[in-house]
């Protein structure tokens, strides 16, 4: 059964539920039928197939950082994902912008952390590595909660910190490399498939080696592509029972007939 935004806030404390986020149809009917409990993506034009794929999974769209860039625009791109499917919204934006959205009773995740949208600024770096930056993130937490935000993402935060910061925060805290305290854990379904090119996060663990096997597809292609080809040079391909049939007799009449037009 697909989770509620009250239902994943009423389990907070009691366990934690996994997220993926999902890059494909195949992806996201992949984690319903293992029975993930939550799948995020920010791909507009794939939003309704991955509603289709996954009809009784939580749906997370994700605004995609710069692509609003007020609360108005924020709210008409939330809607539009709502009327498409989604369930909740992510949305790293400003405070503010995240009250804005709560008051029409958008349902959002927010970010706090290390934010790769905000990276030119910090480097990729993990956060909350002293107490002061610690406590920033807490005031970051705290002020999303204060704004009308259910839940947070916290990304590459020390452990202890995120599990004090889960504790002592009303929000669903979603632990993106963040250590197991939290109440959800989170992973790009192409780490955990093996499909990611070049690095590999260190929080993210792979569990098939999926290049590999597309490797092997691709070849696989090509060979069955140039047997087709030779099939035909030779005359092998079609054959007869690859053909349609005409009855001996009306091939005559045709014979007959076209001897006419010559």
């Amino acid at each position: 059964m697909k989770l509620t935004v009250g239902d994943i806030v009423a389990r907070k404390g009691k366990g934690q539920l996994t997220e993926l986020n999902v890059a494909c149809a195949e992806h996201a009917a992949a984690a319903e039928a293992a029975g993930i409990e939550i799948i995020v993506s920010g791909r507009k034009h794939l939003r309704t197939a991955f509603r289709a794929a996954a009809p009784n999974t939580h749906f997370t769209f994700g605004l995609i950082y710069g692509h609003t860039v007020n609360a108005d625009e924020a709210k008409r791109a939330a809607f539009e994902a709502m009327e498409a499917g989604a369930d909740s919204i992510y949305c790293p934006m400003h405070y503010d912008v995240i009250e804005e959205m709560a008051k029409e009773a958008i349902p959002v995740v927010g970010h706090i952390g290390f934010m790769p949208q905000k990276a030119r600024w910090t480097g990729v770096a993990a956060r909350g590595k002293t107490a002061a930056d610690a406590l920033a993130i807490l005031d970051d937490a705290r002020r999303y909660a204060n704004a009308g935000a259910f839940a947070v993402e916290i990304e590459i935060v020390p452990s202890p910190v995120a599990a004090a910061i889960s504790r002592n925060s009303p929000l669903v805290v979603i632990s993106m490399g963040s250590g197991g305290g939290c109440d959800v854990q989170y992973l790009f379904a192409a780490d955990v498939l093996g499909e990611t090119e070049g690095h590999v996060p260190r929080h993210a663990r792979v569990y098939r080696d999926f290049r590999s096997e597309f490797a092997r597809l691709q070849q696989e292609r090509v060979a069955a592509f140039a047997e087709f080809r030779r099939d035909v040079v030779t005359g092998a391909f079609p054959a007869d029972s690859e053909l349609v049939a005409m009855p001996e007799g009306e091939w005559r009449k045709f014979q007959d007939a076209l001897a006419e037009w010559s």
